[in-house]
């Protein structure tokens, strides 16, 4: 349904690498403001930011959901996020999660609205959709954006 790699002005989105881990623990897995409004709790160790990559590496495997790898495209080494995209029907649900030092760049809104498009170029995906806490007023803005973006470029 989507492809392994998607690249914007910015940014990479790739499949995840068993060596992603111990980068993606540094970045952000660890980190509690990060995880504040998210459904899981920071990592406390660096085994189960592991374990999480390799159940991504293995729904790619699977074609079941689509978790990606954010990178800029002048690191693709190093990770900064993931944003992963469920397909559910004629849904496809998004959830993405970024490191503290990249908030507030756009960097989110660019991610989202390149999925959004591929997702909504598919005949059967007329919805692509994301929850966020009604706390998180930053993650609001995100959607707005993405959604913004998506529209014009339509």
């Amino acid at each position: 349904m989507l492809p392994s790699r998607i690249e914007t002005e910015r940014l990479v989105l790739r499949e995840p690498r068993s060596t992603d881990g111990p980068l993606l623990y540094q970045a952000y897995t660890s980190d509690p403001e990060v995880t504040r409004y998210l459904v899981w709790r920071p990592h406390q160790a660096l085994a189960e930011t592991q374990q999480f990559v390799d159940v991504c590496i293995q729904a790619w495997q699977a074609r079941s959901h689509f978790p990606y790898v954010m990178t800029l495209q002048r690191a693709e080494h190093e990770p900064i996020g993931m944003l992963e995209a469920r397909p559910k029907g004629h849904v496809v649900e998004v959830g993405y999660v970024l490191a503290r030092h990249y908030w507030q760049r756009g960097l989110m809104p660019e991610a989202l609205s390149a999925v959004t498009e591929l997702c909504l170029a598919q005949p059967e995906i007329c919805r692509v959709q994301a929850t966020c806490d009604v706390d998180d007023l930053d993650s609001v803005v995100i959607h707005a954006c993405a959604f913004i973006q998506s529209e014009r470029a339509a």
